[in-house]
């Protein structure tokens, strides 16, 4: 007879779960401790199906490994169905509007999963206006304003690293160069956005045309005021390192050139020596930990030496995703 599953708490229960800062430090720390209980029963093996019949669609407008796969495996893990739906293949590319798929969806079953991240000032303004329509939670897959999975999966691996209580821990979370493409600002946005809620000095450092949404910024300070730790910008890698608990060097584009990607290609030429390596890991604390939300462009943003090394937490926060995914399915669900 299979082991009767302990009720989850049902405070979070059909809310939509967007950015971080919708959630407070309470429903954070709920999603923290359920995704870590359903790891351990992952580990040992023990069923847990919390979402038996149900169903979440995931609806991308762009390319996904970890996102789509940790939301299908943690879906079938908890008893319910993920169903993929690319954009180019639905009636939204022929103009069907966020409102309308958020009625229909809604209707066929439990939640809505959406990644609509390349472009700033769409992604989150169409998701929101999806969940205006929906009657199940909207779920933030990734955006144009925050990741939020992968920051909770980040704040969980930090935790593990460290433990709960991170006051006086500094993150180092820097531009690096990268030559594939415009990468979306949302996991540094997340990152500066939820860290000073939880313990962490964050420090924020790229070069001066790579500047993030001022509207995030001006919420990290906020945030850093209201929780007692620290959020400052430099324009210099290695003084962010100097000193830090975790770095998270990672490329993202220039918000006014998304429409030109190649423009901000071209000007991130200049910030080649944006790079972690070696010299850089030695200007950190001793116990430092290196992160990454993956995929990371190895030789330009990272050398393989770090990436592959023993600072290196990579997949160990890639594992994280699924973990965290389930728990916000498996609450707001």
């Amino acid at each position: 007879m299979p082991t009767k599953l302990q009720k989850l708490p049902n405070t979070v229960r059909g809310k939509d779960y967007i950015e971080t800062k919708d959630w407070s430090v309470k429903e954070i720390e709920l999603a923290l401790k359920t995704a870590g209980e359903l790891k351990k029963m992952f580990k040992k093996g023990k069923p847990h199906r919390y979402l038996p019949d149900k169903t979440v669609f995931l609806f991308f407008f762009d390319k996904s490994t970890r996102t789509r796969n940790s939301f299908e495996a943690g879906a079938t893990q908890l008893g319910a169905h993920a169903h993929f739906i690319s954009s180019e293949t639905s009636q939204v590319a022929h103009g069907e509007s966020p409102k309308d798929m958020g009625i229909i969806l809604s209707s066929y079953g439990h939640a809505i999963a959406i990644r609509h991240d390349l472009v700033p000032g769409e992604g989150n303004s169409y998701m929101r206006r999806v969940a205006d329509a929906a009657t199940v939670p909207v779920l933030n897959m990734q955006c144009d304003i925050d990741h939020p999975f992968q920051v909770l999966a980040d704040l969980m691996t930090i935790r593990e690293e460290f433990g709960k209580n991170l006051r006086g821990k500094k993150i180092a979370v820097s531009w690096a160069y990268a030559p594939s493409y415009a990468k979306p600002m949302s996991v540094p946005q997340g990152l500066i956005t939820l860290m000073p809620r939880f313990g962490l000095d964050v420090v924020l450092a790229h070069p001066p045309e790579y500047t993030l949404m001022k509207s995030e910024v001006e919420y990290a300070k906020k945030a850093a005021a209201e929780n007692g730790t620290k959020f400052e910008i430099v324009d210099n890698m290695d003084e962010a390192f100097k000193d830090a608990d975790i770095v998270y060097p990672k490329s993202w584009g220039i918000e006014s050139l998304f429409h030109n990607p190649n423009e901000a290609l071209e000007i991130s030429k200049k910030y080649k020596d944006w790079i972690c390596d070696e010299r850089r890991m030695k200007l950190t604390k001793k116990n430092s930990i290196y992160m990454h939300c993956l995929p990371a462009d190895r030789g330009y943003e990272v050398v393989d030496s770090v990436i592959d090394g023993p600072q290196s937490r990579v997949f160990p926060e890639a594992e994280n995703r699924l973990h965290t995914a389930k728990a916000i399915m498996a609450l707001t669900m």
